[in-house]
């Protein structure tokens, strides 16, 4: 018996290594997040749970509060001054191939590339991916949880982050509006 309980742990350990390894922007992240030239911000699920204990009075606070409480974590990488922004949108791009992404929207503007891509799990999106490259930028933004792209929208818009505001072309769907 402690030998079957031992190799099922064993190999709920390796397979989950494995998991890890095949996550492209999880490597990508990790492939970056130490050089000098990127900024890295994670924040856990354990940030977003205690954001759950406020009591909010204003209405846009109100659903700030409920888009976060649905989310389990978000990676930024981000330069704004890097040589060459452009190579690695085209790496993170290429990284992505053959996986479970689907492309949701992309916006070019003038030396500027922007790709939203999501994942679904059981016909929600489970993962919502942003990344932008130009001449001397590159930005790489997962969200990872239950994700409502009209309330990640309204979150942006609150907390000002740039690039977001996009999602509001965006249908409950998934799918762009015409």
């Amino acid at each position: 018996m402690r030998k079957s309980i031992l190799m099922l742990v064993i190999m709920v350990i390796f397979s989950a290594n494995i998991f890890a390894q095949n996550d492209p922007m999880t490597n990508f992240f990790k492939k970056y997040a130490g050089n000098e030239l990127f900024t890295k911000v994670t924040i856990s699920s354990k940030m977003f749970s205690m954001f759950t204990h406020f009591e909010p009075n204003d209405p846009n606070e109100k659903e700030m509060m409920k888009a976060l409480s649905k989310l389990k974590s978000i990676r930024i990488l981000s330069a704004d001054s890097i040589p060459n922004g452009k190579k690695y949108f085209s790496e993170a791009m290429s990284s992505i191939k053959g996986t479970k992404f689907e492309e949701l929207m992309s916006v070019v503007d003038g030396t500027t590339d922007m790709q939203f891509m999501v994942q679904e799990t059981g016909g929600k999106i489970s993962e919502l991916l942003m990344l932008v490259g130009g001449s001397n930028k590159f930005y790489m933004l997962s969200l990872h949880g239950d994700i409502d792209l009209k309330q990640i929208s309204k979150l942006s818009e609150n907390m000002k982050i740039s690039g977001l505001e996009h999602l509001n072309k965006v249908g409950g769907n998934g799918k762009k509006k015409e």
